[in-house]
């Protein structure tokens, strides 16, 4: 490759690095005169990238959006990083699979050897339920533009996201739109129920056009996936709501590996203090005896009763 070329190719790397670079440090990076790196400038504004002067002590150079796409340059990291990406994305469930699998052949197709090699050793499987329903694409872009500009969202919301099978109209400030075990949601405050609520994008039918601009109010807690796991557990508040503690007769090693977010204290070589939480008592009570060993409730009374409450029903059962 002729060194002029192999340097527009190295600027233009570093143009799409960061947003403004002053003339002196492209010149210091490059090893070149300054009037040199106005010249490869001048280049590959020639090639159609957009590359704006910025004004300053020193000088310098942004590259913008252009209105049409020129070639684009991916060091080896960023090509490797955009190939993972398309491959997560073919397993999304957004209803872009089949894009994404003939985006992933383009970028393939022009690869270097060594980088095709690594991006085909890579082999990405996705596990769950394989019928979970696809989102279309449309309405993550609706749903992610109103979002941005703050716009009220009007859509029917049903078992299908068909307005025909809507079970009722709504009306939703939207605030974020996430992504949880492979499917998609919408976190948004609903003024006719006066509460913050969470809808399946895949049941989601959106209606025409949106309504007037809104304030964003603050999230519960702040933080977005705190918010979601806690919905999910039954609570806004972080943690599970019931959480209870008791000593396992099995070593804290047996239990570890099946314990999320809970803790285990080891005691001895075959017991262990486990302190963990489920959305109420008696889902806590059967997850402890999940463990198929003896153990001591430490507490709170809530999981004392839960644990009586559970083996009356299974003695009753068992007894036909």
């Amino acid at each position: 490759m002729p060194k002029t070329s192999a340097r527009l190719l190295a600027l233009l790397s570093l143009l799409q690095a960061r947003r403004d670079w002053p003339g002196t440090l492209l010149a210091e990076r490059l090893a070149v005169s300054p009037r040199t790196v106005r010249r490869d400038v001048d280049r590959l504004r020639e090639l159609g990238y957009p590359i704006a002067a910025v004004k300053g002590p020193d000088g310098g150079y942004r590259l913008g959006a252009g209105a049409e796409l020129p070639p684009l340059l991916f060091d080896d990291d960023q090509a490797v990083a955009v190939t993972v990406a398309l491959r997560l994305a073919a397993t999304a469930g957004a209803g872009i699979e089949e894009a994404a699998v003939r985006a992933l052949n383009t970028i393939r197709q022009v690869l270097p050897a060594r980088l095709r090699h690594r991006v085909d050793a890579l082999r990405i499987t996705a596990v769950g339920d394989a019928a979970t329903p696809a989102v279309d694409p449309d309405v993550l872009v609706a749903i992610g533009a109103a979002v941005h500009a703050r716009e009220v969202l009007r859509f029917d919301y049903g078992p299908t996201g068909d307005p025909g099978e809507a079970i009722a109209p709504r009306r939703v400030e939207p605030h974020h739109l996430v992504t949880r075990d492979g499917r998609w949601y919408l976190i948004g405050w609903d003024p006719d129920r006066d509460d913050w609520r969470v809808f399946r994008a895949d049941r989601i039918g959106l209606r025409t056009p949106n309504g007037p601009r809104f304030t964003p109010r603050d999230l519960p807690g702040g933080d977005v996936a705190a918010f979601v796991t806690g919905r999910f557990r039954g609570s806004d508040t972080p943690g599970w709501p019931c959480r209870g503690e008791v000593v396992l007769r099995r070593p804290a090693a047996d239990v570890s590996p099946f314990v999320h977010d809970g803790l285990v204290e080891a005691l001895g070589p075959d017991r262990c203090r486990l302190i963990t939480g489920s959305w109420s008592w008696i889902a806590l009570a059967a997850a402890i005896g999940r463990f198929d060993t003896d153990f001591e409730i430490v507490g709170p009374p809530e999981l004392r009763a839960a644990s009586a409450t559970l083996a009356r029903r299974h003695a009753a059962a068992a007894q036909g």
